[in-house]
């Protein structure tokens, strides 16, 4: 299926400058706002806590859910609309890790239909202590981290043939990740610090094919991220794991543009770098709408209809997927031009 014409010549690189900008501050506005909001907000997966999802037969007040709360020593605690309206769903919850058991359960069951006068049905009670979330946290960025750097050895190793070099540089990064945490390092600062490090060691030893895909995964992450803090969404396992299928998605897309650019470089070696690079984004355009149409349409279809479980799962993929593309075209393969000017 091609509905792109092989012979349109979008000029993608002549806009990079207005791309780069739009997605600086992009970057910063998302910045910005993890800083107010002291990071992203964390659900009990990795802020500890219990949770709780309660379902009323009939329409209920939630000064009336906080008051039988109340009676519990759970007055501390958020109470939130679940679903539709209609369901009268309800998701209490509260930083305290209390012990959850079959009492705990009906406790709450009874202190709410005391308080609500509606029978009430206790569909869902899930407990983290504040450690459990602490070590949750921490892996959670190590995976993304170590994600990151078997992407470079990848990609270093397809583009550039430079797998042994780019294995070296993979293992010294984690020997030192790993020596840093017995040290008791603050980990987000620590990854924070080891991108720096691996993106400036990418620089000097010329792995331009790397850094392109790693600034790209960087960029999208990051805005994923930002994004969940500006709409004050919660942070969960579930977003981990679409955070992980962003990456690869990005860099499946942006791998099938560093293909065609080294075929035609190959081929056009004559022509300027930037005609090469522009005319590969062309190349490729036809096939990354397509694959982002329809995972898109995929996507949407589960934020729509998926239910309140695996609502913020899907909006993360949404955001991702049209980051994901974005930078493909306008990201990763413009960073090879810089590497021109070097």
């Amino acid at each position: 299926m091609q509905f792109i014409k092989p012979e349109v010549n979008i000029n993608f690189i002549g806009k990079r400058k207005i791309a780069f900008f739009v997605s600086a501050s992009l970057i910063l506005i998302c910045i910005i706002s993890l800083i107010i909001h002291k990071g992203p907000r964390y659900g009990i997966d990795f802020a500890g806590g219990t949770l709780i999802q309660v379902k009323f037969e009939s329409a209920v007040n939630i000064d009336d859910i906080k008051a039988g709360l109340k009676a519990l020593d759970l007055d501390k605690s958020s109470v939130q609309l679940f679903g539709d309206i209609a369901d009268n769903e309800f998701l209490i919850r509260t930083n305290r890790s209390v012990i959850t058991s079959q009492g705990f359960a009906n406790e709450v069951k009874q202190a709410l239909k005391a308080t609500t006068n509606i029978n009430t049905e206790i569909r869902r009670v899930e407990m983290v202590g504040p450690q459990v979330g602490k070590d949750l946290r921490e892996k959670a960025l190590f995976a993304m981290f170590y994600s990151l750097l078997f992407i470079t050895i990848y990609i270093s190793g397809r583009f550039e043939l430079k797998w042994v070099l780019s294995g070296v540089i993979a293992a010294s990064l984690m020997t030192a990740v790993y020596i840093s945490t017995m040290f008791h390092v603050s980990i987000p600062i620590l990854m924070a610090v080891a991108l720096v490090v691996t993106l400036f060691i990418f620089w000097i030893l010329k792995l331009k094919y790397a850094m392109g895909a790693i600034v790209a995964l960087i960029h999208d992450v990051t805005i994923t991220v930002g994004i969940f803090s500006i709409f004050d969404k919660e942070f969960t396992l579930p977003i981990i794991a679409a955070l992980l299928t962003i990456i690869g998605y990005s860099l499946n897309d942006t791998i099938i543009v560093f293909d065609r650019i080294r075929e035609n470089l190959r081929k056009q070696h004559k022509n300027p770098l930037k005609i090469i690079i522009n005319k590969s984004i062309n190349e490729t355009l036809n096939r990354t709408i397509l694959t982002s149409a329809t995972t898109l349409f995929v996507v949407i279809a589960l934020f729509v209809l998926g239910g309140g479980i695996i609502h913020d799962f899907a909006f993360a993929l949404i955001v991702g997927i049209a980051i994901g593309t974005y930078s493909s075209i306008f990201v990763a393969s413009p960073i090879l031009i810089a590497w021109q000017k070097k």
